[in-house]
Formats: C-alpha cells, structure tokens, sequence
C-alpha cells in the first residue's frame, strides 16, 4: 500500500483548522473523541497528523478540480464539457473573465490553506512528543516542511502576495492577518524546502511508498529556483541547476525508457518519479474531496462509454497544440485521443463531439473501466519527475554541452530513440537558435496536462514567451476556425483573492483590475 493509499483519508484531524483568511473548517467534535488536547501524545499520532496535511492534494483544492485549469488558461487546451454552462468555473478562466467567487480560486485558496495548516500544526506539535523515534521525528517534520513550500509555492504564483503563517493561528482572529510580499512568501518556501532536504529520507518502501523524500524536496527547490530566475531574479539560475544536478546524479531515479510508463497504474512512485499526488479507486463515487481521480471520467471523450459514467469531455487539446507535435514524437499517442484512435471496446475516436469539435481529447489519464466506481480512478499524477529535472537544468545553463545533452535527453526518449546515445536526427545542437524557446517547448509537450504550462507563460512576463503575448497569438488562431477564448491582461497573470476571503479578513485587498 503506497502513501495515500495509507489508511487512505485516516484522520482528517478535526483540531479546528482555519483557512488562510477567517473560515473555520471541520469544527464538529469527533466520534472518537480525538482532541488537540489528547492527541499528539505518541509516535502514531504524529504519523497521522503527518499523513493528514497530505490529504488536500487529492481534493477539489488541488489536483480533483483546481489544478486541471492551469492548462485551459494557457495554450494547451479548452474547457470542452457539454454546451451552455457546463464547467462554467473554467470557461471563466479560459474567457479570462474570472469573478472573485470563481469555484476554481476559491477551491484552490481554501485546500491549500487547509492543507499547510495541517502541516503547521506538525511542526508545531511534534517537537513536543517525547516517546519517538528521532528518525521518525525529523522525518515528520520534514515531510511537513516540504507540503507547507508545496500549498505555498501554489498560492504565490496564482494569487501573487498571501498571508504567510508558520505556526497554526492561536485564535480565530489571530487569522485575520494581511497578505505577505511574494518575495517573503519565496524565501519561506526556500527555507523550507531547505529545512526538508536535512530531514527526509532519500527514498522509503511498504506502505510509506509515496511520501516526500529528500529527492521530492531538492527537486522542488530547483523548481522554486527556476521560477525565480525566469521571473528576474537571474542568481537563481546558477541555484537552480545546482539543485537539478544533485537529483539527476544522486537520487538514482531513471527516466522511463518510453515516456507512456510514467502514466501507467503499475509504476507508480517508479524510477522516474519524485513526488506524486497518491490515488486510490474503490473509496468513494461522485466525490472528488476523497482519495479517488475524477480525471478518467471528466477528461475521457464525451458520451464515448469507455469509462465507468461515460466520459464528460473536458480540458479538449486546441488544434495547435495538437498540430504541433513533431512527426515522430511518441508523446502524441499518449496524450491526445486523436479521430480514429480504437478505444479498448473497438470504438473509434469520432471526428467532432460535443465539446470537441476537432474530434481530440486528452488521454493522458485515461484507464478506461478498470474500476468500477465513477469519479473513482486509482491512477496517481504526478508532480515532480525527473524528465522536468533535466529540463531545468538546460533552461538554466542555456545551450552548453552540459545544457544540451540534458533536454536531449528527454527529445531522445519523446522519440523512441536510447537516452543516451547521441542523434543527429533529433538532438538540438549549440547552433540551434533560440535555445529558452526550444526548452520552454520541450516542457509544453513533456509536461502537458500536467498543469504547468500557464505558469510557465506567467514567470515569463514581459518577453516573447509570456503569458500575454503566447495567448493573444492564440486567441487569434481560434477565431480563424470560429472559437473565442478570451485574452490576459496585466491583471491576469494573477487570481482574485476570493470574495469570501475578502469578506471575512478586513486585513485583505484584492489584486488590482478584481
């Protein structure tokens, strides 16, 4: 049994944890009786008070509804869905027209919140316990440590300034603080991710398989660092590829020789992960705030019967995107369902569907009717890989031998050729022009559906590759085949606070143009 797949949603601790802004959540007694008064006292409980800061990953807040926007947002793909107002929080989003009581920011601010909070109160409770092992002891805090940077690392690049806690408020008003500077917010998470690279094991097995290791940590950072650079801070490049190096060299991780094994419910937490959001099937139907995905289901293709409740058909692949893979490039077939693909049953992939007038679809999290359960997929999704590792590194050394042979690497498996071996067919060379556009490329198609890409556009405002510009060219390409999407402003390379938020905490301000 992997992570959360570990005692799967045991103890969603009912200790009155806050938002980041005023709302109290989970405020009935417990049947049990578990108290923060109680609790705390052993080994095990803080095991389970660890495990349960880990439990917002795979809720509405995070990776069962927020995340999956991140990619509509951006050059990747459109809401989809059946006509009217169906998924209505993300056509929002993709119009560029986002109301302060969006379901998506709302959802995202409120579990991130829930989820560091928890961590919080590790790190603030677990010192404490006496009869512990030391090992477990700094392992704990350590995994704390990492899940804190990781909800705050969401939070700062979606709403810009939040309010930064490090310890669980004392009282309810204790809440009602103001946003922190992002550049205060960025030198926690450093700190952090830091504090957890000491603490954490370099890998686990059993029934702790899936928890943050020290390799899930660095490789965090090198992403945290990467992000900064591309945002103006130009020293953090050099700290970036120092971080991608130590995981590349030291964490013995592998990159899958074909790319398609990373999306397979057999190699979970294998050789070329880092840190994945744990999945279970046959927990729970119709809830995407338990441990099942609703990703087979809600990206499946619409009314095609493929999967346990008929696929609903978002996140639809734009045409460019889809007309933009390489001929060769073995990550097409994983991803897209593309007209004429036989579906499992001997169904085919129709030209055009409700929602997808293309005819594509995203495949990458399809298991078909494995499970019975709707909503209820077991497949993990990963968060960091080791191929995203080797991506930072050629983004932050540029096009030097060492920079090449990095994002060749991941072009070589992308075609099927030896990791290691040289191609003069598919490798890039010192000559190719516009090296940051190749590898801001190369993550486009590597990690798409993986929810990266708006970020990407974002860090790099104020260039060719940011957000504004990339999306504009897009809207315009769409309207050639009579599809509008909306265009980003300056204000929309941030959310709105949520209203909700800004209604409980007088101490907040929204982001400007909200």
């Amino acid at each position: 049994m992997t992570i959360s797949k570990f005692t799967c949603g045991a103890f969603l601790l009912s200790l009155g944890l806050l938002t980041g802004c005023g709302e109290k959540f989970l405020e009935e007694a417990p049947a049990d009786q578990i108290t923060d008064a109680n609790f705390y006292q052993s080994q095990q409980d803080a095991i389970q008070a660890t495990t349960a800061a880990y439990s917002e990953l795979t809720k509405e807040g995070q990776y069962n509804l927020s995340m999956w926007a991140f990619d509509i947002m951006a050059d990747i793909s459109v809401t989809g869905g059946d006509d009217g107002n169906d998924g209505i929080e993300y056509k929002q989003l993709e119009a560029f027209n986002i109301p302060s009581t969006n379901t998506v920011i709302n959802r995202l601010w409120g579990g991130s919140f829930i989820g560091l909070q928890r961590a919080n109160l590790v790190l603030q409770k677990v010192p404490g316990i006496a009869n512990m092992d030391p090992d477990i002891k700094k392992r704990c805090l350590g995994e704390a440590q990492f899940l804190r940077a990781k909800y705050y690392f969401d939070l700062v690049r979606v709403y810009g300034d939040v309010p930064l806690f490090t310890a669980p408020p004392a009282s309810p008003a204790a809440v009602n603080i103001p946003r922190t500077a992002a550049s205060e917010v960025y030198k926690q998470i450093e700190q952090d991710l830091t504090d957890a690279i000491g603490n954490l094991p370099p890998s686990y097995s059993g029934a702790d398989l899936g928890r943050a290791t020290k390799w899930a940590a660095t490789g965090l950072l090198a992403k945290v660092y990467i992000t900064e650079a591309a945002m103006g801070d130009a020293s953090k490049k050099a700290l970036a590829a120092q971080r991608a190096r130590e995981v590349i060299n030291s964490s013995g991780k592998t990159l899958w020789p074909n790319y398609g094994d990373n999306f397979k419910v057999a190699n979970e937490n294998g050789q070329e992960s880092l840190f994945e959001v744990q999945f279970i099937n046959g927990r729970n139907e119709y809830d995407r705030n338990n441990v099942g995905s609703s990703m087979n289901e809600f990206f499946g293709p619409r009314g095609a019967n493929q999967t346990p409740g008929s696929g609903y058909g978002f996140n639809i692949p734009e045409p460019d995107f889809v007309n933009g893979y390489e001929a060769g490039d073995t990550r097409k077939a994983v991803t897209i369902w593309v007209p004429g693909d036989v579906y499992p049953d001997g169904g085919r992939q129709a030209p055009r569907a409700t929602g997808s007038p293309f005819g594509y679809n995203c495949k990458k999290w399809f298991i078909g009717k494995v499970n019975t359960n709707i909503w209820d997929s077991g497949l993990n999704v990963p968060v960091l890989r080791l191929a995203e590792m080797y991506l930072i590194l050629a983004e932050a050394v540029g096009p030097t031998t060492e920079g090449l042979e990095a994002i060749n690497k991941v072009r070589r498996r992308a075609f099927g050729l030896p990791i290691n071996t040289p191609s003069a067919a598919r490798d890039l060379t010192s000559s190719t022009t516009d090296f940051t556009g190749a590898v801001l490329r190369e993550r486009k198609y590597e990690l798409a559906f993986e929810f990266d890409r708006w970020f990407d556009l974002k860090r790099y405002n104020g260039t060719q590759y940011g957000l504004i510009p990339v999306m504009t060219a897009q809207a315009a390409y769409l309207r050639t085949f009579g599809i509008t999407r909306g265009i980003p402003t300056e204000k929309n390379l941030v959310l709105p606070i949520p209203q909700s938020e800004l209604d409980a905490n007088p101490g907040l301000v929204q982001n400007p143009g909200y």
